[in-house]
């Protein structure tokens, strides 16, 4: 536990429930799934034909010249970071650019630039190749552009951690921050590869949800009749500052990001250990860091995407390291598995359920599994009263990351 506060001062997000933050809390709230059936030609071939896209086209809001420079996920990414940056009044407010830094990642990176481009190589020669192939494949190219954008100089990190992406970047700002590296750091994490080729690959291992004909009520965490996740994409960001810093300039606070615990699983490269080992080490870790207890948790945004296994692994996890009193929700069976946009979307969704007083609802859980024995905020929203909440993000290869946020 460090004695410097770190907090909240700015948030956005392009989602597929909305082009902003406003937009994807009020669909959350609503209980409104943002999952649709695929209308691309090359869907049809494939065992899964629904996803949840965009509700908002980042060509809507960045200029076609600079879109032709930039893979999907840098786009998204620039868009959520420019709105938190907005919100955070920190622009022009004249911030040392060596005390301002950036830690945003993405789980796939610019796969589908790689991917387009490869299919324009092998069709038309290398000439047609665009000269911005390189920074639009290259994994940190969303952390890149939003340090260039917002001229940050005390460095620009880039994470790849799958689908615990966002999270662990949130988790390393907090850490910049604490280590007196920089005031101010712009965290989060985008994903955009809605393309033949992963959606193959997941279809492959029989991840991902096959309920084609009910894209809305395909996402269904703990329910029996789940069958994997709902491939989404989406960017969220957070502006994170030191507390004195912010309220020196009498910044508006949504909340503090009080803990953080990350841990690795050493068991299997796709499964989560089933006893959510490596998840309550970093639970337990969380909460500890924050200064808290278990009893202290109201709420827990869960990383529950829908899947046989890991969504029961997750509910013996939370009873373990938090207890059995928190009330649960996953916004996935909304907004779809963002996978490297998943840990900051769904952070921004907790922080808003502490600022507001109301968890979001988990939809489509009709017929829960019999092992769900906690308290889970089921089809619509429920308010209370939160003065700290937690935020689970699980990935391949084992990486688990918890945050806590507390009200400022």
């Amino acid at each position: 536990m460090s004695n410097v506060d770190v907090v909240v001062t700015g948030l956005g997000a392009t989602t597929p429930l909305g082009g902003d933050v406003a937009s994807t809390w009020d669909a959350m709230l609503a209980g409104r799934s943002g999952v649709r059936l695929l209308t691309q030609e090359w869907a049809a071939q494939l065992p899964v034909r629904i996803a949840a896209e965009l509700a908002i086209e980042p060509s809507e809001v960045i200029e076609r010249v600079r879109m032709r420079r930039l893979d999907r996920s840098e786009a998204i990414a620039l868009i959520a970071a420019k709105q938190a940056w907005s919100d955070s009044g920190l622009e022009g407010s004249g911030l040392d650019p060596e005390r301002l830094g950036v830690s945003f990642g993405s789980g796939i990176g610019g796969a589908k630039s790689l991917l387009d481009q490869d299919d324009i190589l092998e069709q038309s020669g290398p000439r047609r190749v665009s000269p911005h192939t390189v920074p639009m494949l290259m994994p940190n190219g969303p952390a890149a552009w939003i340090g260039i954008e917002l001229g940050a100089q005390a460095g620009v990190h880039a994470m790849a951690s799958a689908c615990a992406t966002g999270a662990e970047a949130l988790s390393l700002g907090l850490d910049i921050i604490r280590s007196g590296r920089a005031d101010v750091v712009l965290a989060g994490g985008s994903e955009a590869v809605i393309h033949p080729l992963p959606f193959a690959g997941f279809a492959a291992m029989r991840a991902m949800s096959t309920r084609n004909d009910e894209p809305e009520k395909a996402s269904r965490p703990w329910d029996k009749g789940r069958d994997g996740f709902v491939f989404g994409e989406g960017a969220g960001a957070v502006v994170l500052e030191r507390a004195d810093h912010a309220a020196a300039r009498g910044a508006r606070v949504y909340a503090r990001l009080a803990g953080a615990g990350i841990t690795s699983d050493g068991y299997d490269i796709v499964q989560p250990d089933p006893e959510c080992k490596g998840g309550i080490r970093a639970m337990t870790k969380a909460i500890r860091d924050a200064g808290l207890t278990g009893a202290d948790i109201a709420h827990v945004n869960a990383h529950a995407t829908s899947t046989p296994v890991g969504d029961m692994g997750e509910v013996l996890g939370i009873k373990a390291a938090v207890g059995d009193h928190p009330v649960v929700t996953s916004t996935k069976s909304m907004s779809g598995h963002l996978l490297g946009a998943a840990g900051a979307v769904e952070s921004i969704a907790t922080i808003l359920a502490i600022r507001d007083g109301v968890v979001p609802p988990t939809i489509n859980l009709d017929d829960p599994d019999e092992r769900l024995d906690l308290d889970v905020a089921a089809h619509k929203s429920r308010q209370m009263e939160i003065r700290a909440a937690m935020n689970n993000s699980f990935g391949f290869g084992g990486h688990n990351v918890a945050l806590i946020f507390t009200r400022p």
